[in-house]
């Protein structure tokens, strides 16, 4: 047995490197133009109001196509459905190179968000056909590192590139010839394990072992996998309702700091595109860290002996408080003391999306789960569609005085989001279905 393991090929690694690239792939490419924003803004000459309507576009498409696109690559399979997800985000986020208005880059962006929807359907089917049951956590939590990844990335790498080659365009088209280089690569490596040559019958077995191994339990959840829940029937719960709020309440938070953040520090700070990397890059190093503290202290809360519903929402309570001070940040007079209200918010706000993700298997059990998030997901997009219109409005009429209004929403949001769903959800249980 030491010895069949010894001998194993590794070729589920390998794909896994290529699920972590494309996500990191991902994001630098969502966080471009948020990284640009202050520049195009003065040299396209858009209003407040259309730049609202621009990141409003990429969140109408994201919560048409967030439903949609699973039921398209579990028909079309993880191979195809990989290269046409990244196929299309990469012709899209191309697209923002030429053109030279605000209507040009809110259809780019739409069609940016259309094959943006398909990365993490395909990618969580992919490490389930690759890895077995007790790697796959592991698996997941290495390519979603990508996010973080890829927004730290941008902000260092974006602008540099711009100022070299003197051309905002650069800043859309860098990533292309990676994108394509990365299909031929996905191309050529998958399939799926068991028809793939590359993986010898050690890995083959290694892969497949627990698929035989299914509990009686497992067995009849399995079953009712089979049926069907309609998302109508889910809406009939209120802990959904608990979880839409949270996503609706919280998402358009993390949407702002990303589209608005390097505008904000341009219009308060004078910070331009020469400068604007490294606060950016700390704010998301920062939140990075902070979320999986704010992670890891649920599971410490519950260790000690906190139940289940104790546990989570004093986490989802110190996720609030950290988001809290970032209401600070327009009477601020230091650019580093801003960067930082707003990089512990951040984290406060990724501690908050974990417990949320956590909250929906907590209550409803595995054959609806994959629904639960996509109605969630669903939910956060809605919000980050009306929230950037808003935004943009405020802007419009206040100038730069106007931030003081979505740094206050975004201190309290997350504190109105959690008595929600303590009134809607006073206890945290499992639902039978």
């Amino acid at each position: 047995m030491n010895d069949m393991e010894q001998k194993k090929t590794n070729i589920r690694w390998y794909i896994l490197a290529l699920l972590f690239i494309a996500t990191t792939l991902l994001y630098i490419d969502r966080a471009a133009l948020g990284i640009m924003a202050p520049y195009l803004q003065d040299k396209i000459g858009w209003t407040e109001k259309q730049y609202g309507y621009i990141t409003s576009s990429f969140m109408i498409g994201y919560a048409i196509c967030f439903l949609i696109m699973g039921r398209l690559i579990d028909r079309f399979g993880s191979r195809k459905g990989y290269m046409l997800s990244m196929g299309l985000w990469s012709i899209a986020q191309l697209a923002h190179s030429l053109v030279s208005s605000w209507i040009g880059f809110a259809i780019s962006r739409f069609s940016l968000s259309i094959g943006q929807s398909g990365n993490f359907p395909v990618a969580i089917k992919t490490v389930t056909e690759w890895f077995p049951k007790k790697e796959r956590a592991l698996a997941v939590g290495i390519f979603n590192g990508g996010a973080n990844v890829g927004t730290m990335i941008a902000p260092l790498v974006i602008p540099a590139l711009v100022l070299f080659f003197d051309s905002w365009r650069v800043a859309f088209l860098w990533t292309f010839p990676i994108a394509m280089i990365w299909i031929v690569f996905w191309a050529l490596l998958y399939s799926k394990p068991e028809q793939n040559r590359k993986v010898n019958a050690a890995e083959r077995d290694y892969i497949m072992s627990d698929t035989e191994e299914a509990t009686a339990e497992e067995a009849t959840t399995e079953v009712a996998t089979t049926q069907k829940v309609s998302y109508l029937k889910l809406l009939n719960y209120r802990a959904m309702w608990a979880i839409l709020v949270g996503k609706f309440l919280a998402d358009p938070v993390w949407w702002f700091y990303l589209f608005w953040g390097a505008k904000y520090l341009y219009t308060k700070f004078g910070l331009n595109l020469s400068e604007i990397g490294l606060p950016f890059f700390t704010i998301y190093l920062v939140s990075w860290g902070g979320g999986i503290c704010l992670g890891w202290l649920s599971s410490k809360l519950m260790k000690q002996g906190n139940r289940l519903n104790r546990g989570r929402k004093l986490s989802m309570l110190a996720c609030a408080v950290c988001a809290l001070p970032v209401m600070f940040v327009p009477h601020v007079e230091h650019v580093w003391a801003a960067v930082a209200l707003i990089a512990v918010a951040a984290g406060g706000h990724c501690g908050w999306s974990a417990n949320i993700f956590s909250l929906m298997g907590d209550v409803f059990p595995k054959k609806v789960t994959a629904s639960v998030s996509g109605l969630g997901g669903v939910a956060g997009a809605m919000g980050g569609i009306i929230a950037p219109m808003l935004i943009g409005m405020v802007l419009q009429d206040a100038g730069a005085e106007g931030y003081l209004i979505p740094f206050t929403v975004a201190a309290f949001a997350y504190f109105i989001a959690l008595a929600i769903i303590q009134i809607l959800l006073p206890r945290v249980q499992p639902i039978k279905m």
